[in-house]
């Protein structure tokens, strides 16, 4: 499918502009990451106590923050869940040491519990565990004679968690009688969980713990990946071009990848894992862009004898237009779609997705092409240096320009 046909606009005539914005974003990306001391890690990388805490309105950003100040040393984050009705906030702190790590992550349950619980003495059943429940539920229920089996009572247990923790609460009830119709319920367990248990305005959902010398050896090991990547294709596109193509494809990709981080820190957004799977899976993306260029580009010089270099590579983009505008506005299209509509999760990933697509589809064009005119031309100006030695500085033969009108195979080809 071809939604261009015999176009022949100028890409290289307007490289500069692309150039110049790419330097811009460039500096302005290092300058961030040389400001803040680097890019800011998720705590795949950097390591700490994360969790996932859901209320049932508004979360109170402020009262958590400085509820978990007062007990917990270190910077404490709390970052709103932007999703609509979600009313879920995500609560991280560092760690220093690995001692601390479970202290800190038992100190934050505590610190919002003693936030936004009740001081009763009862159980929150927002915030219990199975071995929590079971022991209030069978010291209750032996003393009223109404105790069932060790079996019955683990059933129940679990069928009161599963039902709080699944659809449509997650892990968050906002009435007791709720569970009337949980099996294994009988009036009477009903009966104990009011009289023993409460409802807190909040639940923790989840918690991630990452130590500092795990954190590490992550962010090495994300590095190395990417680099390792970047060398196989360079080895790869060197053999099955020349060294030169391998060069030029991987500044370009370089390229996208920086300007990737920079504004990954102009906008203040983690470095997780799944921001480096989305740069490695941009590598792989801005490779392919590029390769099928430079495929046209080396098909193009079998066909067409003594060719201006700069009008065939402006010619061989023109005839991948169509496919480039495809995948790239296809993939750019589901990127955008994950990134406005896939959730807190999904962001950093969406976003480099999302910029990487961008960049890496006019670099293709932009930057490699013209690092390959570039090095041609260059090559071209030293041969004829050494042409003029050789003949004793005879003046070379004028060059003549390959006609506008294409032979007939080139036509064909396309």
């Amino acid at each position: 499918m071809e939604i261009f046909k015999n176009t022949n606009f100028d890409f290289l005539g307007k490289k500069w502009p692309f150039i110049i914005f790419s330097l811009v974003l460039t500096v302005a990306g290092l300058i961030s990451l040389a400001v803040k001391g680097g890019p800011q890690y998720g705590i795949d990388f950097k390591g700490g106590a994360l969790m996932h805490v859901k209320f049932t309105g508004e979360p109170p950003e402020d009262k958590i923050r400085k509820a978990l100040s007062t007990t917990i040393p270190g910077d404490i984050s709390v970052q709103r869940v932007t999703t609509p009705g979600a009313n879920e906030v995500i609560v991280s702190t560092d760690i220093t040491t690995e001692d601390a790590l479970n202290k800190n992550r038992q100190k934050m349950e505590d610190a919002l519990r003693a936030a936004f619980g009740e001081a009763s003495g009862k159980e929150d059943l927002n915030n219990t565990a199975v071995d929590k429940l079971t022991p209030i539920l069978r010291d209750a229920l032996a003393r009223a004679g109404t105790l069932p089996d060790d079996k019955q009572l683990n059933e129940t247990v679990k069928a009161i968690l599963d039902f709080k923790n699944g659809s449509p609460h997650f892990g968050l009830l906002r009435s007791l009688d709720e569970l009337s119709g949980v099996p294994g319920v009988t009036p009477q367990v009903l009966s104990v969980l009011k009289d023993k248990c409460y409802l807190s305005s909040f639940t923790i959902r989840n918690t991630e713990v990452v130590g500092p010398r795990v954190g590490a050896e992550l962010r090495t090991k994300a590095l190395l990946a990417t680099l390792y990547a970047l060398a196989g294709m360079l080895v790869y596109i060197a053999f099955r071009f020349e060294w030169i193509y391998g060069v030029a494809a991987v500044i370009a990709v370089f390229h996208d990848t920086i300007i990737t981080l920079g504004l990954f820190s102009i906008f203040n957004k983690e470095i997780s894992l799944t921001v480096v799977a989305a740069l490695l899976t941009l590598v792989g993306y801005s490779m392919n862009d590029t390769i099928v260029t430079f495929d046209r580009i080396r098909e193009n010089l079998r066909l067409i004898k003594k060719p201006v270099f700069d009008d065939l590579v402006n010619m061989s983009i023109n005839q991948t237009l169509s496919r480039t505008v495809l995948t790239s506005g296809l993939t750019f299209l589901t990127a955008v779609s994950l990134w406005l509509f896939g959730g807190q999760v999904l962001n950093g990933f969406a976003f480099a997705l999302v910029v990487g697509i961008m960049v890496g589809t006019y670099s293709s064009v932009f930057v490699a092409c013209p690092i390959l005119i570039f090095w041609h031309n260059f090559a071209d100006e030293r041969r004829k240096k050494a042409a003029g030695v050789s003949t004793g500085n005879k003046p070379a033969p004028p060059v003549v320009k390959e006609v506008k009108e294409l032979p007939a195979k080139v036509k064909r080809a396309r």
